[in-house]
């Protein structure tokens, strides 16, 4: 009887011994991101009339060639709730590390313009025309990594994807800009499978602003929604957090495994504590994954 009490005692005494574990840091809302202080980019490009078809760049010091990112942003493909100056901590960090960033914007569904054919093609616009400005600001176009956030992580992987698309679409374009990554952060790839899930922070209502009503086309999704248009042979990773509320972590598990059995090169990332806001903040274990994809997706 002694001898089990004294064993009990000792765990005793050594449970109260061992330091108390941390309890994880509450996940990031939108302004603890917002609310800081935002860097500012280097130079803004227009490549339209409208406020929102700007691009701004951010160049690293030095004389470069510098490798690029071509950086979008999300916001549920709608300008009132973000537009490319949600991305602005990132692009800096970037900027920092010796990486140039383009990072462009777009008119929303809630645009005059957006929508269907606007959005998109705003995008393709915006994208192009990192060529013919690569050689103002110094940029390495021969290997350009797409970076997306939320639907900014749609569009990402649709640019790199739409060198498929149909000739007789609104939305072909002959000579694309390539793209040779994508790392999507939080994205919604695949819209048909969005506008079936009512738990995704966008809503459902909003896929059918952005490809328009059923009947106007044959078949909406064809040239929108970026399972259509695979394989399209460019490495694509996807950086999704653990407790992601807005974007279902369902949503990148699918898109992977569909992406994958078109025989495309696909990886899922998921990060332990992490929601959306994580997913573009600076000092996050998941912006930290996506910068090592970054660096890694260029020439050493």
């Amino acid at each position: 009887m002694m001898l089990r009490f004294a064993f009990a005692a000792a765990a005793l005494l050594t449970a109260t011994a061992l330091p108390a574990q941390d309890a994880p840091k509450p996940l990031l809302k939108w302004p603890d991101l917002t609310e800081r202080a935002k860097p500012q980019p280097d130079a803004t490009v227009d490549y339209g009339s409208d406020p929102y078809e700007k691009v701004d760049v951010w160049v690293p010091k030095g004389k470069g060639p510098f490798p690029t990112v071509l950086m979008v942003h999300g916001g549920c493909w709608t300008t009132s709730i973000a537009d490319r100056t949600l991305m602005n901590w990132i692009a800096d960090d970037l900027r920092k590390n010796g990486i140039a960033v383009w990072n462009v914007d777009y008119r929303g569904v809630d645009r005059p313009g957006g929508g269907y054919p606007g959005t998109f093609a705003d995008a393709g616009t915006a994208a192009d025309a990192l060529r013919t400005n690569a050689r103002k600001f110094h940029l390495e176009t021969r290997r350009v990594v797409a970076v997306g956030h939320s639907a900014g992580g749609h569009l990402a992987l649709w640019l790199a994807a739409r060198g498929r698309i149909a000739k007789t679409s609104a939305l072909y374009q002959r000579h694309p800009l390539k793209i040779a990554h994508v790392i999507s952060l939080g994205g919604l790839p695949d819209l048909e499978a969005t506008a079936a899930s009512p738990d995704n922070g966008c809503g459902v209502a909003v896929v059918a602003r952005l490809v328009g009503a059923p009947g106007v086309r044959p078949d909406v999704y064809a040239d929108t929604s970026v399972p259509r248009l695979l394989p399209d042979a460019v490495k694509q990773d996807l950086v999704n957090g653990r407790e992601d509320k807005i974007i279902p972590l369902r949503m990148g598990t699918a898109y992977v495994a569909t992406a994958r059995a078109k025989g495309d090169r696909a990886d899922l990332h998921v990060i332990d504590h992490t929601g959306h806001v994580e997913l573009i903040a600076p000092e996050t274990a998941a912006w930290a994954e996506a910068k090592t994809l970054i660096r890694a997706a260029f020439p050493q």
